[in-house]
């Protein structure tokens, strides 16, 4: 139970993070510098958000180091993040799946879809320092 309220709040701290620094992506940096240039320039501070969130969390709820648990919190917080991610997509941006990932930057996507692996495997990279 102490590894889903982990990832759940793993997921919460980047997810709210995320929205609100996209918000501010979209609104005002996309019509100053293009979307691939603010997408780009949001993936670090989205890593160091993943990094600060996911030592935190393992830290406030003593989760012990072994690999599997904290493998296991950035797995169940991807799933969560994914859900989020495409509920958004499809209820509220109203895209099919295709649409989506047509409408995705080839250079900006995959540095998010790399951003989205260390997301997942950042509880376990902490856990090593």
């Amino acid at each position: 139970m102490r590894i889903l309220k982990a990832a759940t709040l793993y997921f919460a701290l980047v997810f709210g993070t995320g929205f609100v620094l996209g918000t501010i992506r979209v609104l005002w940096i996309v019509t100053r510098l293009g979307e691939r240039t603010a997408e780009l320039a949001e993936s670090p501070v989205m890593l160091a958000v993943s990094f600060l969130a996911a030592r935190w969390v393992l830290r406030r709820l003593s989760l012990p180091s072994a690999p599997a648990v904290r493998l296991g919190v950035g797995l169940i917080a991807l799933g969560f993040l994914v859900a989020a991610e495409l509920a958004v997509v499809f209820w509220l941006r109203r895209l099919t799946l295709a649409e989506y990932a047509a409408s995705r930057d080839p250079v900006s996507g995959t540095v998010y879809l790399a951003s989205l692996a260390a997301f997942a495997v950042m509880p376990l990279l902490v856990a090593r320092r």
